[in-house]
């Protein structure tokens, strides 16, 4: 992998990851067509630039991630709602990883969930209307939490987004639009830092490593990721608020068609 490919790839994770369109999808396509996806330090390269796109988060948000003056029990209550929200996905994910990567090699499952999701990505707008009208501006239950963690469980599936999985389920524990994306990100933190972890840790045991070259390229990845996280968090977050999700619904059908024409076109679409 060269530096501009790095690039490429660390421009879709930083436009994707946060955004209910699959970021999985993207890199299939992306890596796929610069024809590195089978590269083993493609996979490895992909999961470590997670960090920039976390940090992203933790800047934008410093304020909710760090206690302001004294309100400690604020910061507590906030810190014990994400951890119980991510617990669904630590007991989910350790049991069901194997499964996981195995639909993870088959583009049909992401095309689908694309699809899927777009579809009633369409309509989210519509059948939310009354909480948008009334909801909460931020999540203040425990139990809420939790439910909204099953959601990022259902989202495991490839294609299926864990930012969508977690918005939607923010929508249905009655928050407004704004503040179930932010609890999307939020809860993005704790969730991809474990599972950057645990993919470093696994190719680590595995006796892989970075060399000299890597490391560089590795470090730049995770800059453009950073930068391009923030951007687009930033504008989403302004969009969302004022024109809803319809325009992600249409756009994630595209992405699955798009997989599926190049996929029955003979083009060998992989994810590592």
């Amino acid at each position: 992998m060269n530096y501009a490919q790095a690039v490429v790839l660390a421009i879709v994770e930083g436009l994707t990851e946060f955004l209910p369109v699959s970021s999985t999808g993207h890199m299939i396509i992306a890596s796929s067509v610069m024809g590195i996806a089978q590269e083993s330090y493609t996979k490895t390269f992909t999961v470590a630039i997670q960090f920039g796109a976390i940090l992203s988060v933790v800047l934008l948000y410093w304020k909710k991630f760090l206690p302001q003056g004294s309100d400690w029990a604020g910061m507590i209550r906030f810190y014990r709602r994400l951890i119980i929200a991510f617990i669904p996905a630590v007991i989910f994910g350790l049991l069901l990883k194997k499964y996981i990567d195995q639909l993870l090699e088959n583009v049909i499952v992401v095309a689908v969930a694309l699809l899927v999701g777009g579809i009633i990505f369409l309509f989210l707008d519509k059948w939310f209307k009354a909480a948008e009208e009334r909801g909460e501006p931020e999540l203040t239950n425990d139990g809420k939490a939790f439910r909204i963690g099953f959601f990022q469980v259902l989202a495991m599936v490839p294609g299926g987004s864990r930012s969508a999985g977690t918005i939607i389920g923010g929508l249905t524990q009655g928050l407004n639009k704004k503040a179930a994306a932010e609890f999307s990100f939020f809860l993005a933190v704790p969730t991809m830092f474990a599972a950057t972890v645990k993919d470093l840790w696994d190719f680590h045991h595995e006796g892989g490593g970075f060399t000299g070259d890597q490391l560089p390229v590795l470090v730049v990845g995770n800059l453009v990721a950073f930068v391009v996280a923030v951007l687009a968090i930033r504008s989403f977050i302004g969009y969302l608020t004022k024109h809803g999700f319809r325009v992600f619904g249409y756009y994630r059908i595209l992405v699955g068609l798009a997989i599926l024409v190049l996929h029955f076109l003979g083009i060998d679409l992989q994810m590592f």
